[in-house]
């Protein structure tokens, strides 16, 4: 919205700022990092007055947790409104990137908030089916892929890039699709199986977004392109703008889910964010390095699979609980350990990413 103040602009006066994506993206941070220290409290009393008992806890979870019963969830609106705000303020909205990853980030959301409503109303960690939530997510995953591919350049339409190789490019087809659908699903899903401890989801989140913002502005650059031997993706780098609001809205969240949290995410945050990084991959052609940047969320939704499919053989366990963090923490691993050790695991993993930017 604020991009249109350069039309007040003769090029050489403040207005003239509004044209840099890198001004915008730090407006975007500040605003709603602000908005969520502002508008934090009073959203996290309010939940609690209305959830009275809060998120209920599971009974075979880890028996530490039963401390944070009456902890309020959906704390994941705070997050989306301050991204949403932010993004809105100071994205360009014709950008069509821009605005389809915000419509995974709010459809994902909504999905998510009826998802915990049902959980605290009838005070039951059951919420919606997962048949129910998987359909839904492949509907608004579905509508996303098909318009990424339409919007993409015709050179990369139906593509997959991959890193490391300079011009390797394989032609998926039909089947771009379904591979956009199931890396958007599958980002939002594996958020939040990790959303299980105080503060251990919102960091790794932000520390991905971080570098798929620089990814995005990087490959949304000519100039870049060219020295990086990259892809060149016209417009993704209005993104960096979204990705700033991702991380200036966990931030401010963080402040209130810190150990011991104010307030839980909930499946309304770690969904949403969860699709915005999967949309955000797919819209710069680095859907494999979110799976190395995020690649502490795959390890979660994997130590998942790996715990069912392996105990439907055996009747065993691989892990003493899963997800993975559940663990550690049966393991005797304390909860603020577990979170700092899965934080750095994170930003290590995104500098990785990062560098496949130029290991060419």
């Amino acid at each position: 919205m604020l991009f249109w103040l350069t039309a007040l602009s003769d090029g050489g006066d403040f207005f003239n700022l509004f044209r840099y994506i890198t001004f915008r993206a730090g407006g975007a941070f500040f605003t709603a990092l602000i908005f969520g220290f502002v508008f934090g409290r009073p959203l996290i009393n309010v939940l609690r007055r209305k959830q009275g008992k809060g998120q209920p806890i599971r009974d075979d979870g880890p028996e530490a947790h039963a401390a944070k019963s009456g902890t309020p969830t959906m704390g994941g609106l705070l997050i989306l409104s301050s991204l949403v705000f932010s993004t809105v303020m100071w994205a360009r909205l014709d950008n069509n990137y821009v605005v389809i990853v915000l419509f995974v980030t709010i459809c994902f959301g909504g999905i998510g908030f009826i998802d915990d409503y049902l959980k605290v109303s009838r005070q039951n960690p059951k919420g919606v089916s997962s048949k129910v939530r998987l359909l839904s997510g492949f509907l608004v995953a579905a509508t996303a892929a098909y318009f990424i591919s339409i919007t993409h350049p015709e050179a990369l339409q139906n593509r997959l890039a991959l890193p490391i190789f300079k011009n390797l490019l394989v032609d998926l087809g039909f089947l771009f699709v379904p591979f956009a659908i199931i890396v958007i699903v599958g980002s939002a899903n594996a958020v939040n199986l990790t959303d299980g401890l105080d503060g251990l989801a919102i960091m790794p989140v932000m520390i991905a977004a971080g570098a798929l913002g620089i990814i995005a502005y990087a490959v949304g650059r000519v100039d870049f392109t060219e020295y990086l031997d990259v892809h060149y993706v016209n417009g993704t780098g209005e993104i960096l703008i979204l990705c700033s609001g991702i991380f200036g809205a966990g931030l401010g969240f963080l402040w209130y889910n810190a150990p011991p949290a104010a307030v839980f995410m909930g499946d309304t945050g770690a969904l949403a964010l969860g699709g915005a990084l999967g949309a955000i991959a797919v819209v710069t052609k680095h859907e494999i390095v979110l799976a190395i940047v995020g690649g502490l969320f795959v390890v979660e939704a994997l130590s998942v699979i790996i715990q069912v499919l392996y105990f439907k053989m055996t009747g065993k366990r691989v892990f003493l609980m899963a997800p993975i963090h559940h663990h550690f923490e049966k393991k005797g691993w304390a909860e603020p350990q577990i979170v700092i050790r899965f934080w750095i695991i994170s930003l290590i993993l995104a500098m990785v990413g990062l560098a496949t930017l130029k290991v060419r």
